[in-house]
């Protein structure tokens, strides 16, 4: 990031994440409410109540989803990370979000294959 600005939208993105996946836990698994769930996000944000409304039944309606955005997180983080630490120098950021994104949404495990298979090219091509 290039200024405090950035960095602080992105602690702002990964705290909603994280709300998210309190929400998600909460309604699904602790049996809270419409208004609990409501409540907890207006106490931990600065997000006004239509969102949050909007926010909290969209999570009733789908349950586990917050949880599948944030393990797809983790898994593109540790495939980015084993395109780096494989590739070197030679690790491009851009063609490595194309790699992720061409195909469109994915299953995590053939992602997963894709890129491996994608990493292995790129070393034999630059004899990495």
């Amino acid at each position: 990031f290039t200024d405090p600005m950035m960095w602080y939208g992105r602690l702002v993105d990964e705290q909603l994440r994280a709300m998210r996946l309190v929400v998600d836990t909460g309604l699904h698994a602790m049996d809270w409410t419409r208004q609990q769930a409501i409540q907890y996000m207006l106490d931990n944000s600065s997000m006004n109540e239509t969102d949050v409304t909007a926010e909290v039944e969209r999570y009733m309606a789908i349950p586990g989803q917050a949880l599948s955005y944030k393990l797809g997180q983790f898994k593109i983080q540790e495939l980015r990370d084993y395109a780096t630490k494989e590739l070197g120098d030679k690790f491009d950021i851009r063609e490595f979000h194309t790699q992720v994104l061409k195909d469109g949404a994915l299953p995590m495990p053939i992602l997963e294959r894709k890129i491996k298979r994608w990493v292995q090219s790129q070393v034999k091509a630059t004899g990495t």
